[in-house]
């Protein structure tokens, strides 16, 4: 029995080719994005292929991964990048 406080999931940021970022939520990371390159993920990264993972957050649980991505999805670029823990990011 899975218990709610599991810390498998995570909250992941990627750069488009049109340079846009996009917030995702998964537990596969390498499945999603494979998802994601081959236009199968989500509508806004179809038309923006490829994608390039720039940030992750592990060790989440699905609450904490859900209201972290709600959070990231409202942040300025820059802030987005510095928030998952990846400050190289370059445009």
């Amino acid at each position: 029995m899975k218990l709610n406080g599991d810390k498998d999931w995570l909250v992941y940021l990627l750069k488009c080719s049109d340079k846009s970022l996009y917030c995702g939520v998964t537990k596969d990371l390498e499945a999603r994005i494979f998802k994601h390159n081959t236009g199968t993920a989500s509508k806004y990264t179809r038309s923006r292929l490829p994608v390039e993972l720039v940030a992750v957050r592990k060790d989440l649980t699905k609450t904490e991964a859900f209201k972290l991505e709600y959070q990231i999805k409202k942040l300025p670029v820059q802030s987005k990048i510095t928030t998952l823990g990846n400050e190289n990011y370059k445009k």
